[in-house]
């Protein structure tokens, strides 16, 4: 407790607005590297985006639980654990705050979900692993929402700069359709 009173009284609340902006830039990058991997954008020649994905998923999740636990601390809201992390308990903008935990437990999820594929099986995992998109869009929500900076400049144009790609990547992948149809063979 030392070093958080001689850092200044904000020092929780400028750590959860840190790693909220971390993982709002880390998750958007891991997004564009599923989508490249799981689209047709990349062939399978090459660099393998694998370990580039689950080290973007597993550094996105510690920024979550950073930006989520370091709150508790912060001496204005004075959350509890519950408020930061079960939907509609916090009564600080409840609806960008609930909107948020559950894209934070949803990242954490489904990035987990990786590690135990082979138990729910690769198809199965795949249809569950879709939701990510969403889940990214609900984060992307909740900081332009909630977000202390979401109406500055910077914070918009570096919103953009990152989330731009993977919002392309995905309009992309959803107009083009289910990869049957795109290879030419007849929808099922």
């Amino acid at each position: 407790m030392i070093v958080a009173t001689s850092a200044g009284p904000h020092l929780f609340w400028i750590t959860s607005r840190a790693a909220g902006t971390a993982a709002l830039l880390l998750s958007s990058a891991a997004v564009c590297a599923g989508l490249l991997m799981g689209g047709r954008f990349v062939k399978r020649r090459g660099y393998d985006l694998r370990v580039t994905h689950e080290a973007l998923s597993l550094a996105t999740m510690a920024a979550i639980v950073v930006h989520a636990l370091s709150l508790i601390g912060d001496h204005f809201l004075h959350p509890s654990l519950l408020d930061v992390t079960v939907p509609f308990v916090s009564g600080y903008k409840t609806f960008w705050t609930s909107m948020g935990i559950v894209a934070g437990w949803s990242l954490i999820a489904l990035g987990l979900s990786y590690y135990v594929r082979d138990k729910i099986g690769s198809q199965r995992w795949r249809k569950f692993h879709r939701f990510t998109a969403l889940a990214w869009i609900l984060g992307l929500a909740h900081s332009l929402g909630e977000g202390t900076d979401a109406g500055t400049e910077w914070f918009l144009a570096m919103t953009a700069i990152a989330v731009l790609p993977p919002l392309i990547l995905l309009l992309v992948e959803t107009l083009a359709g289910p990869r049957a149809q795109r290879a030419g063979a007849p929808a099922a």
